[in-house]
């Protein structure tokens, strides 16, 4: 998870790890660019990423990891967590290369319902064809 704010993350990681998945926590886009760089491919399934964060915003974090030479973690499921809840906002974060929007405040069935769709589609991708996901998959939990 990408969030610059205490509280928004200690509700987020509240409300995943009551549903099962471990979760680390940046608090900048560079870092999170850089733990994707960092780690191999399979370490993570996904991204929750906030938008406004200081450094690098979520949108050019967003292209720096759809960038990377190494295509499994180019592809991973990155998903928007933000105030910024209009059509416009949605569409701005799949144009980033974003694989969908949840809108703060967080409502927990909504993220529960896009983190179970995201797992799904990975594990049924894994299962065909041995790799990460694609990230032409869109999910909106609204």
């Amino acid at each position: 998870m990408a969030e610059d704010n205490d509280l928004n993350a200690e509700i987020a990681e509240a409300i995943l790890e009551s549903a099962g998945p471990k979760i680390e926590r940046v608090e900048d886009g560079i870092q999170c660019v850089n733990r994707i760089e960092k780690m191999p491919a399979d370490t993570y399934d996904m991204i929750l990423m906030d938008i406004q964060m200081p450094k690098m915003d979520g949108y050019k974090a967003t292209q720096a990891i759809r960038n990377l030479s190494d295509k499994d973690k180019a592809s991973i499921p990155i998903i928007a967590m933000t105030a910024n809840a209009f059509e416009e906002d949605k569409r701005d974060a799949i144009a980033a290369g974003m694989n969908g929007h949840i809108a703060k405040p967080i409502q927990v069935d909504k993220l529960l319902s896009i983190l179970s769709e995201v797992i799904r589609k990975q594990s049924l991708y894994r299962l065909k064809n041995g790799t990460m996901g694609k990230t032409d998959d869109v999910w909106d939990a609204t």
